[in-house]
């Protein structure tokens, strides 16, 4: 259900393959994610592009996982913690509606394009659920504290125009289109020194 690439030149694509379950995570998903997220970074990815199969990328969590508990599970934040930390370029390429806990990894990408019809919603207030400890700091980071508060508090399904708008996503792009964007905004990450890419996010922080 987790699909993993490792190209020549070292751009990983890892892709989340449970269509018929709108790509909803369960433990193991999650588990086999962070998996390959750490060992992308003890293993040199140059870059890393996650996306999804089918029209949606993620339901987030799998419902009757989250009512078992998962939705409270310490692996959201391992694993958006551990893409946060890898000192390549990361590209969340949406190829369609984001939802839920599913945030956490996208929001920790160093890009994030998204197909037209995508839209984007953390159902946390509606559910009885807290977000994950570091989504509501990356969110308001990106979109500023009130439009983070219309989608964790007010419920606000977005638009890719709003989204593009708030600065939530960086560009939107046709369907046929997407993995060829993702891949050539790692291009010049890919032929620099990985410690030059290393540096510059440093910087940027």
């Amino acid at each position: 259900m987790i699909d993993l690439d490792i190209a020549g030149d070292g751009v990983w694509t890892v892709t989340l393959n449970r269509p018929e379950k709108a790509n909803a995570l369960t433990q193991a998903m999650l588990t086999r994610l962070a998996e390959i997220v750490g060992n992308a970074g003890r293993d040199g990815a140059r870059a890393l592009i996650l996306t999804g199969a089918g029209k949606v990328f993620c339901a987030g969590a799998d419902l009757e996982a989250a009512k078992a508990g998962l939705a409270r599970d310490g692996v959201w934040e391992r694993l958006s913690g551990a893409l946060a930390a890898l000192p390549c370029l990361t590209v969340a390429a949406l190829n369609g509606t984001l939802a839920g806990g599913a945030f956490g990894m996208t929001l920790a990408c160093d890009l994030r394009i998204a197909v037209p019809g995508a839209r984007f919603f953390y159902p946390v207030m509606r559910l009885g659920f807290l977000p994950q400890p570091s989504d509501p700091v990356r969110l308001a980071a990106l979109i500023g504290p009130a439009r983070a508060k219309m989608i964790l508090m007010a419920g606000v399904r977005a638009t890719a125009d709003e989204a593009l708008g708030w600065g939530l996503i960086d560009r939107i792009v046709p369907p046929e289109a997407l993995f060829a964007t993702a891949r050539a905004l790692c291009t010049d990450a890919v032929a620099a020194d990985p410690g030059h890419c290393a540096a510059i996010k440093r910087m940027i922080g």
